[in-house]
Parts: C-alpha cells; structure tokens; sequence
C-alpha cells in the first residue's frame, strides 16, 4: 500500500516533468517533427526508455495549453513540424510563465539533491503560509480580516477587499481596497489572515497588470509619471538589456562609454533605490528635478560615512 501511495504521489510530479520538458525542447530547437522529438525524449530517457507515442503527445500538448497558455502547433507544409505558435507567453509576466519557471526550476533541483551543497538559493518569500487564505478570498470575491504590524508601530485589525498579490523582491504584497483607497500590506508584516462573511464586487474595469503599469515595485503613490533618462556605463546597459527595469525601457543611445535608456514612469522611492543600487553604474540625466532629487539622496548618504 505504501509504495502504491508513492506512486500515485510521484506520477503528477512525472507528468509535470514531460511538460516541462516538451516546453523547453521546442524553445531550444524552435520546430520539430514528432520523430525527432522522440528521439531527444529516449536520449534523455524522460520516462525511462519508454518512447513518446503521438496520443501521449497529443495530450501533453492540450495539457501545456490549460495550464500554460502555451500554443503548441504544427507546420504541416514544411515536414509536419512542432513549434511554439506564440513564443511572447514565455517572456511576459502572466502567472502561467511564473509557474512554468518555478517548476522548471523545481523539475532541476529535485533531479539535483546531491549537489545541495553546492547549490545555493534565495530565502524563499516571506508570509507564504497566508496565500491560501488569500488566493481563496480572490477568486470568491470575500473580503479579509487582517491583523497588521508596521514597523515600529502597534499592530491593527484592519478589514479591506483583496484585490490583487504582487511578488516584489521575495516579498509578497496584496494590493486591497480600504473602501476609500486603495492601500498594499506586505504579507510578512501580517499577523493573522482570516476570511470576512463580507462578499465585495471586483470593478469590471480593474486591471492589476494596469494599475502596476507605471510604477517600478509596489510603492504607488501620487508621484507624476516622468520620462526618465539614464546613461548607463561600464557593464551595466547589459544588465539592463537582459533585464530590463520597466516595461516602457527603451534604448535611446549608445557609445563606447556609455549608453542611454528612457523609461515613462512614476519615479517612486522605489525606483530612486533601484538606480542607487548600480552605484556608479547610472546616471540620471533627465528631467532636470529627478536628477537633482538623486544629487541630494547621494549627499545624504556620503554624510553616513
């Protein structure tokens, strides 16, 4: 009975393997025929030698659809090949691309548990155990009692309508309504989480992709939304190029010694931090005041020292 029970626990973890690996495969050699992705499926022994038959790849297939919004179709006018129809899911910032990479990621590791010592990860984000309870209250549209502890402050009872989560630097945060405003708690900050009687209507118009949209993390306030040059020197426009700081990045300029990106943002204090964080590596060139503002917070922090 117990090993039945591995079994049965193992097998979703198996699946999730084969979907991953197909996803990954056909990013890597952009089309393939089904021969030849059987071929690299026994050469990496996927499922132990066992071939992979058209059914089985049929329902993967449809499978990666549901769960990732992943388009897998074939090209029968050149030689009945696979291939990724829309490449763009696997580079935004949908959930489905979040889940994809995480369990790559946990696919590798599990396959890795005798290199533990040499693989060294990130502290896994805090006040994890409450997402449940909060996933929960979004998809019923519930609102939340939530008891919360700024910091060097007393805790409070606070009841608010959950309208999205926001994973930001291995924090999570939920973006509520107050009833007046909209307001972000961080979940690490939270003390208890627990489920109102209060059902709450989510706005027909409300887009958290779209609130976000012009902020840089998730400080929001009321800051004008300002286009931002920066020149970037040394190795820094590559680390920039490869991961880009907001959405509206865009590379203007570029010489031996440096090269310049714009951004159509709010310049929150978040971001002002985001650009100290490169040290020497950015300059802020315009508009005039930003530069100003990021003059002065370097002043203050050479009086530390």
């Amino acid at each position: 009975m117990h090993n039945n029970q591995n079994e049965y626990i193992m097998k979703p973890a198996r699946i999730f393997q084969q979907y991953i690996w197909l996803v990954n495969k056909l990013s890597q050699y952009k089309r393939l025929s089904l021969e030849e992705l059987n071929n690299l499926w026994l050469k990496d022994e996927v499922i132990g030698g066992s071939p992979l038959n058209r059914n089985s790849f049929i329902r993967h297939k449809d499978a990666i659809l549901n769960m990732f919004g992943i388009i897998i179709e074939c090209d029968r006018e050149h030689g009945y090949k696979y291939y990724i129809a829309n490449p763009e899911v696997l580079k935004d910032d949908a959930i489905e691309r979040w889940m994809l990479s995480t369990l790559t990621v946990n696919t590798a590791l599990s396959d890795s548990s005798s290199l533990s010592d040499r693989i060294l990860l990130e502290d896994v984000p805090a006040g994890e155990q409450y997402l449940q309870t909060i996933i929960q209250a979004l998809r019923i549209n519930r609102r939340l009692v939530i008891t919360y502890q700024r910091f060097g402050c007393e805790s409070y009872e606070k009841t608010v309508s959950p309208y999205s989560l926001k994973l930001f630097q291995r924090r999570w945060y939920l973006l509520t309504f107050t009833g007046r405003h909209y307001a972000t708690y961080s979940l690490d900050r939270m003390l208890s989480v627990e489920l109102s009687d209060e059902s709450f209507e989510l706005p027909a118009d409300f887009s958290a992709d779209e609130y976000f949209s012009e902020y840089y993390g998730v400080l929001t306030d009321e800051t004008p939304i300002q286009h931002v040059v920066i020149r970037a020197y040394d190795k820094t426009p590559n680390y920039l190029r490869t991961l880009p700081l907001h959405r509206s990045q865009r590379e203007l300029e570029s010489t031996d010694q440096y090269t310049e990106f714009s951004y159509d943002i709010r310049p929150t204090t978040d971001f002002l931090g985001q650009l100290l964080s490169h040290g020497d590596g950015i300059e802020v060139v315009s508009p005039p005041e930003l530069r100003q503002k990021m003059k002065d917070m370097i002043a203050r922090n050479l009086k530390r020292y």
